[in-house]
């Protein structure tokens, strides 16, 4: 038989909106040909952030005769800043079929069609990177301290809290309500360094490189000058409670890190705003704290 004309085949493809109904279907898919670590359950659980479970939607699909062919992933939010509520959306997953792959521009067209919202791309691919800068999006500097997790001698008074009872206790206001939002996310491990009346909130995630699940990446600290005082009981915490040998900090969310480092390339990371400054562009409420791949 004859090739399909491509032509034909996306007048054949339907376009349209992940919806709550789609989200199992979507999750077998990416499942199936994206990343088979994470089962298909666990691909819809991610889709559905709980921080705001009524998303405008899910991202955006592709189906022919019927079938899941392609799907992008986004990630809403509201954040509160310097005084004005900013609409957010996260750009994640990104997956088309072979014999789709044509069509996997329109995809990216529907997020992009969608008005005031600032755009963040956290784990774009090596293929996405010029695409998204041709289409302006600006790369954040992504430098990144490499630290041993050492078990280091307790010398330090300070302590690391990861029972939820306890963060919520010691937690207060816009910290608190962070944790609130991500403490049920799949991604995201949640520490409270303590030392007297001060507390710094650690969000990381277990992350791969080579292939190798060894490497913490540390996505939100609330108290850098804290962190840089006492992490290393925090790193500590992270090699005997988590077998977590090294931490990956990048430098515009941990400006100082316990030594040792070294400094390595960071992965690549974009956002695409009117009015935002790089400075106010942070890993939370994204993919990096909703999906544990």
């Amino acid at each position: 038989m004859p090739a399909e004309d491509p032509l034909a085949r996306e007048r054949r493809t339907e376009l349209s909106p992940i919806t709550v109904a789609d989200v199992p279907a979507v999750g077998q898919f990416l499942h199936a040909h994206l990343n088979p670590r994470l089962s298909a359950g666990a691909w819809a659980a991610a889709m559905r952030p709980p921080w705001a479970p009524d998303q405008p939607n899910h991202g955006f699909l592709l189906r022919h005769a019927g079938q899941v062919v392609g799907a992008y992933l986004a990630f809403y939010s509201e954040r509160e800043i310097d005084g004005r509520t900013e609409r957010f959306c996260n750009l994640a997953a990104w997956c088309v079929l072979e014999g789709h792959r044509s069509q996997g521009l329109r995809l990216l067209r529907a997020v992009l069609r969608q008005k005031d919202l600032h755009l963040t791309d956290l784990s774009p691919s090596g293929s996405v990177v010029p695409l998204n800068a041709r289409l302006g999006f600006t790369t954040l500097d992504t430098t990144t301290a490499l630290v041993p997790n050492l078990p280091w001698p307790v010398w330090s008074r300070a302590r690391v809290l990861s029972d939820r009872r306890e963060i919520e206790a010691v937690l207060t206001g816009r910290e608190l309500a962070i944790y609130r939002d991500h403490a049920r996310t799949a991604a995201a491990h949640h520490l409270v360094l303590v030392t007297g009346e001060r507390s710094c909130y650690v969000i990381v995630r277990r992350d791969r490189r080579k292939r190798l699940p060894l490497f913490a990446s540390v996505l939100h600290v609330s108290d850098p000058a804290l962190f840089a005082r006492h992490g290393r009981v925090v790193l500590r915490h992270l090699l005997l409670r988590h077998g977590v040998p090294f931490t990956l900090a990048e430098r515009r969310v941990v400006p100082r890190v316990p030594s040792p480092s070294v400094t390595v390339a960071g992965r690549p990371k974009m956002f695409r705003s009117p009015s935002l400054r790089p400075d106010q562009i942070d890993y939370l409420y994204s993919e990096l704290t909703c999906v544990a791949w």
